[in-house]
């Protein structure tokens, strides 16, 4: 005996699996893959991050210096050019002369004046022993503050030869930037820079391709040395370029009498003790000592080291007013002879 009712299910469910067949090419359509999510890029390490922090504080700092090299190039009037070209000009009988005649002058750049009363620069110069009519060398200019009263009062009778890193360099190394610096300042005014020359160093290979020199100057530049363990090859290299009783001018932070200068040279001081030392065993005597840029306000323990000081004042606007009563840091005034 058939049972009607299971006929008539089994019948529906062959009925609707037929009617429900999906098509061919409904069949063959292929399923969307899901694309992975990328993997998230790895998290930069402490020195890739250090380098990022220093490339993008090293194009700021250009930016920076081509910004007020702007700014100075367009305070020369032609007031300006003809008082530089008319100082540039003359011919200095003495140091005294010269001296007298560049610090007065009304181009200087604004703002330097005013550390005349940290740097003495005609004590300094004339203690050192400099004349117009020299062949002297300036060691690492900076930013041009020394430049810009050597190089009018040598301009006539005597020559001025200034260091530079390459202007032409890497663009990514900080030496680059400087040496544009260097190169910018002295195109800024033809009637005060003409006569200057520039010879590219590298501070990491100390050498000056220069000889014959009457006199070298470096202000504040030996920690810098100090600290690149480059200072016995320069002063090498000062002795070789340098006449027989040639001078080494120098000026240099001070630190405490038993300060560590590896330790000390840091903060951008030295021990004079230890200069001397270093010095003399390069070929050199001590011609003399001077307390022209002494400072005695300088505890000489200040949190950025000499920088916190004007006029870097590195830490802004915190304390402030303690640290420009200060001043500038004590300073040693060495004058040295080649032997």
């Amino acid at each position: 005996m058939k049972h009607p009712i299971l006929f008539t299910s089994l019948a529906l469910a062959l009925a609707w699996g037929c009617g429900s067949k999906t098509t061919d090419t409904e069949a063959a359509a292929p399923t969307e893959p899901v694309e992975a999510a990328p993997p998230a890029p790895p998290e930069p390490s402490e020195e890739e991050k250090k380098k990022a922090e220093e490339a993008a504080k090293l194009e700021a700092d250009r930016a920076k210096m081509k910004e007020e090299a702007e700014a100075d190039k367009a305070r020369w009037t032609p007031e300006l050019k003809a008082e530089a070209k008319k100082v540039a000009e003359k011919s200095y009988p003495n140091a005294k002369a010269a001296l007298k005649a560049v610090v007065s002058a009304k181009y200087r750049a604004p703002g330097n004046a005013d550390r005349d009363q940290y740097r003495h620069p005609e004590k300094t110069l004339e203690f050192l022993g400099f004349r117009p009519d020299m062949t002297v060398l300036e060691f690492g200019p900076g930013e041009g503050w020394y430049t810009e009263l050597l190089a009018p009062a040598l301009a006539k009778k005597g020559k001025l030869i200034v260091t530079s890193p390459d202007p032409n360099g890497p663009a990514d190394q900080r030496a680059t930037m400087y040496g544009e610096r260097t190169k910018l300042f002295l195109e800024q005014s033809p009637e005060l820079y003409g006569k200057v020359e520039t010879t590219v160093i590298d501070g990491k290979s100390p050498e000056l391709k220069v000889e014959n020199l009457d006199m070298i100057l470096v202000f504040r530049g030996l920690h810098g040395m100090q600290n690149a363990g480059t200072m016995d090859a320069w002063l090498a290299a000062f002795n070789k370029a340098l006449k027989p009783k040639g001078i080494l001018g120098i000026e240099q932070h001070r630190a405490k009498p038993d300060a560590n200068p590896e330790e000390s040279s840091k903060s951008g001081y030295l021990p004079e003790a230890y200069v001397i030392e270093k010095i003399e065993a390069a070929g050199f005597k001590l011609g003399g000592k001077a307390e022209i840029n002494a400072n005695p306000k300088d505890t000489k323990d200040h949190p950025r080291g000499v920088w916190t000081l004007p006029p870097s004042l590195a830490l802004g606007e915190e304390d402030k007013a303690k640290y420009q009563e200060i001043g500038e840091s004590d300073r040693m005034t060495l004058k040295f002879v080649k032997k």
